[in-house]
């Protein structure tokens, strides 16, 4: 690892951060491109990628801009694409085309499909053979709605309203925690609120997880950590150390949540998983788009990006990439 920066540090230490800013010693910024996610598709912004192939483009594209880590959700092909996969099949798929295209980027897979998707089937995507997996910390309460899917568009001719939660128990975590170390596979441990990181230290006490640990900061999902700058801070406040965290913001809320993260020597996750605009009333024309949005900003903040080789150091992967 270059001397020239430090990988983790004390987050709370305003002496350290001011000497890492003003020395130019911040971590080059880590990029996530969350490409598509489990709940809508291209009924809310038709430019979202659904198939593996427009998967596999726009990451290409994404990659181009600067996004060293790529955040997949496999969707069914069943249902048209409407609704998520956890079958691991799939998921080769899609890694095996981003890896064709992307020769060195960091393959993160999901374990998180989407709302009401049962635990059993969720932790069947960590055998797609990815480099990260997500793994969310806590249950919430949720209350949305999947918007009807018009043609072309298949899978879900109506709204479909749904009012339930998303369970993690501290069993499930401690599960795919376990499956994820069998694997040999790096958990990225999703944040929704403060008391997430109960479970986050129970993981440590039981040595299912290793550091440094990458945990993303999850603001502005409903029922969940509100995307304040005050909350953001909290969250961080309450990490263990050797912690590396990833911020993301949902919707309008992704450029201020990803700026000040910026500014905070963390890291980021942008991509149409989380928000489909890139402006207000304007749609984003592609994921890339929004990468190449927060490398400018990054540039302008005095913070260089990240290689996926630089990456893979700081989170202490492999230097080879995963083949599939």
């Amino acid at each position: 690892m270059s001397e020239a920066y430090r990988v983790t540090w004390d987050y709370g230490n305003p002496n350290e951060y001011l000497r890492l800013y003003e020395e130019f010693e911040m971590p080059p910024l880590m990029i996530t491109v969350a490409i598509s996610g489990g709940i809508h598709g291209k009924e809310i912004n038709p430019n979202l990628p659904e198939t593996p192939q427009e998967q596999a483009l726009q990451t290409f594209d994404a990659y181009e801009a600067g996004a060293s880590i790529v955040h997949i959700h496999a969707r069914d092909p069943a249902t048209g694409y409407a609704n998520p996969s956890c079958d691991p099949n799939i998921y080769r798929d899609i890694n095996k085309r981003i890896r064709e295209l992307c020769p060195d980027i960091i393959i993160s897979n999901t374990t998180g499909a989407g709302w009401g998707v049962p635990v059993e089937e969720r932790i069947k995507a960590i055998q797609g053979g990815a480099e990260i997996c997500s793994l969310d910390q806590g249950t919430m309460a949720i209350r949305t709605v999947y918007k009807a899917r018009k043609p072309p568009l298949e899978g879900r001719p109506e709204d479909i309203a749904f009012d339930g939660t998303f369970q993690n128990t501290y069993g499930d975590n401690e599960r795919f925690a376990e499956e994820m170390l069998k694997h040999g596979t790096k958990p990225e441990l999703e944040t929704f609120d403060t008391g997430d990181f109960w479970l986050i230290r129970n993981l440590i006490s039981k040595n299912l997880i290793k550091p440094p640990y990458f945990i993303c900061l999850v603001t502005g999902y409903i029922s969940a950590l509100p995307p304040t700058p005050w909350h953001l801070l909290s969250q961080m406040s309450m990490a263990p150390s050797n912690s590396i965290f990833n911020v993301l913001g949902i919707g309008v809320h992704e450029l201020p949540m990803t700026t000040m993260a910026i500014i905070l020597g963390a890291h980021v996750r942008v991509g149409l998983e989380d928000n489909v605009y890139y402006r207000h009333g304007v749609k984003a024309k592609n994921n890339a788009e929004l990468v190449a949005r927060i490398v400018r900003i990054a540039k302008e903040l005095n913070r260089r990006i990240a290689t996926p080789a630089e990456a893979r150091e700081i989170l202490g992967l492999s230097k080879t990439p995963s083949k599939y």
